[in-house]
């Protein structure tokens, strides 16, 4: 069925391979486009968006920790602390 390509990064020009298991995650997903960068800048890529995302400081309604979240808190919801988030999600 698949197999691995080599593509080359339209990042840094480096060869990566795009291997027969990805394009089957790819291919169930529905993604029609190959990837156009390498793990490495792909990660980059990441980290610098999360870099410049501009966090606000809350209280966590549950525990009264400071939380640090990505969007700016309202008066009339309640904001979580990670921890106290995860433990609702894991109980629904």
């Amino acid at each position: 069925m698949y197999e691995d390509k080599t593509l080359i990064c339209k990042e840094c020009g480096a060869e990566f391979i795009f291997t027969a298991g990805e394009q089957e995650f790819y291919a169930e997903k529905g993604f029609v486009n190959e990837p156009q960068r390498c793990k490495g800048c792909r990660d980059a890529r990441k980290a610098a968006a999360k870099a410049d995302r501009e966090m606000h400081t809350a209280v966590c309604a549950n525990c009264g920790k400071e939380a640090k979240v990505p969007f700016k808190p309202r008066e009339d919801r309640p904001v979580y602390c990670s921890e106290c988030f995860a433990s609702m999600r894991e109980e629904n």
